[in-house]
């Protein structure tokens, strides 16, 4: 769960503006899963690896577009 909450510290440092919701959802045999607008991205068990640091990230930013800056 420390990463998923990392996690969630990352993509709100860069796209508060436009995330309308972020769900948690903690489960069982290190499944670790981020969807998209509905759209699976990332699949620990699929891919049978955490994911490197700021991959969530690049992949979110490849459907949304770069982080918004908070001038």
């Amino acid at each position: 769960m420390p990463r998923a909450v990392g996690l969630t510290d990352e993509l709100l440092e860069k796209w508060a503006p436009i995330i309308s919701e972020i769900n948690l959802k903690p489960g069982k045999g290190g499944v670790f899963e981020v969807t998209l607008d509905g759209e699976l991205i990332y699949s620990k068990k699929t891919l049978k690896r955490h994911a490197n640091p700021g991959e969530i990230a690049q992949l979110v930013e490849a459907r949304i577009g770069a982080p918004i800056s908070r001038d």
